[in-house]
């Protein structure tokens, strides 16, 4: 707990928080309290970092029984606080106006999820339609799924290392590691075979499937860029 929370709580000045509290490690009634820094605001609302210690608990209760006694029995209180948010523990509300300050807060954050579950609700429904689509498609054709052009989905995939030229050719491949996956799988067309040697020809073009759609999707690759 920091010298700033106890001056709160004890409704003192910080300054002579502090000062009590090196009085004691003087003494050597308590032990020298790290330092840090807090962002607090003056008397006109600017900004400002103060300087705290941190008190361990044994020591916080030394302080205050210092300070001010009848004050020790709020400290307790705001420890118990303290220990039942970091094990997760929903304190009872004390009283009536306890009770509905927690019920107000609970109602705040149930409608701020609400309203978060509202604003992805057509992205979710858009990423279940592409993740449910049937074949896999060319680049140029998920880039129109996904609302990009084809020039910056070509560039995202590149840079990511989905595609690729080989050996100075213009045509794109695609990267094992994606087509193992799902993400990307490779069609190819006969080609005529070659005039001078006879050999066979054939070509590749990259495609993405349902998956790998689904996988840009969230990914949101225009917010990207």
């Amino acid at each position: 707990m920091s010298s700033r929370e106890i001056s709160d709580l004890l409704n003192s000045r910080h300054d002579k928080v502090k000062q009590s509290i090196d009085r004691l490690v003087q003494r050597g009634t308590i032990v020298q309290p790290p330092v840090g820094d807090e962002q607090t605001k003056d008397s006109l609302g600017r900004p400002r970092t103060e300087s705290v210690y941190q008190l361990c608990k044994r020591d916080s209760f030394v302080v205050v029984a210092q300070l001010s006694p009848e004050f020790t029995a709020r400290l307790v209180d705001r420890w118990q606080d303290l220990e039942d948010q970091a094990a997760g523990v929903h304190r009872i509300p004390a009283d009536y106006a306890e009770a509905l300050q927690v019920a107000a807060d609970q109602a705040k954050e149930s409608q701020r999820l609400q309203m978060l579950v509202d604003h992805q609700a057509p992205k979710v429904a858009a990423i279940n339609r592409l993740a449910a689509a049937g074949g896999s498609i060319c680049i140029s054709d998920a880039a129109k799924h996904l609302q990009v052009s084809p020039n910056q989905l070509f560039a995202w995939l590149e840079a990511h290392r989905w595609i690729f030229h080989r050996g100075g050719s213009k045509r794109w491949t695609a990267y094992q590691p994606r087509i193992t996956n799902g993400l990307m799988v490779h069609k190819v067309t006969e080609l005529k075979p070659d005039a001078e040697t006879g050999a066979d020809r054939a070509a590749y073009q990259p495609l993405i499937t349902p998956k790998g759609l689904t996988y840009l999707a969230e990914k949101n690759i225009g917010a990207a860029q």
